[in-house]
């Protein structure tokens, strides 16, 4: 994919596998706004709204998060202290070689700093955490791109994960 300016609702969708209707409500609710907004036009519709690059980078971490099971309320959490602790947007935690790193191990958000330092982000952010070792079982925010998927090749999936009917043998 070509690096561009902004980048549409449907192109977003299309690579971080979020729902259209997901990064409206997203948008709504603030918890992460596009960079263009949608503006009502001259035949009672609505623009598209555009999201930048750095947006589309934090969308995808943060569609990875809701895969992983982690609910809006703990994403705006995690926004919220990123902003209020270290004075940095998603995007500044997880481009790499920045003042802090974000690891998980799947069901909590850590932040590493420079200084070696760590804390969990969604219970108590400004406790630093006594670690042993160097966080083995933790790893690094992933960004990669999960289109979405479907919905003919979903059905195709779950009908070859489908369990087989097995029929007696038949006696000669």
């Amino acid at each position: 994919m070509r690096l561009k300016k902004t980048y549409s609702s449907r192109e977003v969708a299309a690579v971080t596998g979020l729902s259209a209707r997901q990064l409206q409500w997203w948008d709504a609710r603030k918890l992460l706004t596009s960079t263009v907004a949608a503006q009502r036009t001259a035949a009672g519709g609505f623009t598209e709204r555009r999201y930048s690059p750095v947006e589309l980078y934090e969308l995808l971490v943060l569609a990875d998060l809701r895969r992983h099971g982690f609910s809006v309320h703990k994403i705006r959490a995690l926004l919220k202290t990123l902003k209020r602790q270290f004075g940095i947007r998603l995007y500044d935690a997880i481009r790499g070689g920045g003042e802090v790193t974000l690891l998980t191990d799947g069901r909590e958000v850590y932040a590493r700093t420079s200084k070696g330092e760590f804390y969990n982000l969604l219970r108590a952010p400004g406790q630093p955490l006594l670690v042993l070792g160097e966080g083995e079982g933790l790893k690094e925010f992933s960004t990669r791109a999960r289109p979405r998927r479907s919905k003919s090749r979903l059905a195709t999936q779950r009908n070859a994960t489908k369990p087989t009917k097995k029929t007696k043998p038949q006696r000669s």
